[in-house]
């Protein structure tokens, strides 16, 4: 006879509807209270879910709203068109239209301003985001480089500070842009900015 003990012990698995709901629940709050008037109760009143729901998933609203906002830059995807120029216009105005929307500008800006003092945000801000995308400049740059575009990369540690860079100077210049000086990053602004990075691309590429 089997001890009851030995019967392994599992917990309720996590249902993908009811983290999609709570996320899209914290942005709708974000929008509508801001980051301080924010509650888990609320999310959880929105989402149709127990407090103890959230608790369960997350440990506090800091972690729930950048995990809500982490969900809105996983749809960003690099487009295919045909060079690396087109690829760069692509998905930059991808991260443009995905800064405009109302829920990712609150609560990114709400997030940064907390992480200045707050470590732990700011490590789960570099893992779940920023991390999370940076594998759309590797996979841009091994697209550019089967193409001819760019040389093959032999120097693992070099083509990881590059893709550092790169990351750094999009995003850093596409936020700027959108959030900090409230303007739109457009089609034409897109190509120039496009003109730049590709200039300094390849003087990154070239460089000893």
């Amino acid at each position: 006879m089997q001890s009851r003990s030995s019967v392994p012990r599992t917990g309720r698995p996590r249902s993908a509807a009811a983290d999609a709901a709570i996320l899209e629940a914290t942005r709708a709050a974000l929008v509508e209270l801001g980051w301080s008037k924010l509650t888990l109760g609320d999310v959880a009143t929105r989402a149709g879910v127990a407090k103890t729901t959230l608790y369960r998933r997350w440990a506090g609203k800091n972690e729930l709203v950048v995990d809500a906002v982490a969900v809105l830059f996983d749809e960003l995807e690099l487009p295919d068109r045909g060079s690396l120029a087109a690829d760069i216009e692509g998905v930059v105005l991808q991260f443009a239209a995905i800064l405009d929307r109302p829920e990712t500008k609150t609560a990114l800006m709400a997030v940064v301003a907390e992480s200045t003092r707050d470590e732990p945000l700011r490590e789960r801000i570099r893992t779940s985001i920023v991390d999370r995308q940076k594998r759309l400049v590797v996979e841009g740059r091994a697209r550019a480089a089967a193409r001819g575009e760019l040389p093959p990369e032999s120097d693992p540690e070099a083509s990881a500070r590059t893709a550092d860079l790169v990351f750094d100077v999009v995003a850093g210049a596409v936020v700027h842009r959108t959030l900090v000086s409230a303007e739109v990053a457009d089609e034409q602004w897109v190509r120039a900015f496009t003109r730049v990075l590709l200039l300094g691309l390849a003087g990154a590429t070239e460089a000893p």
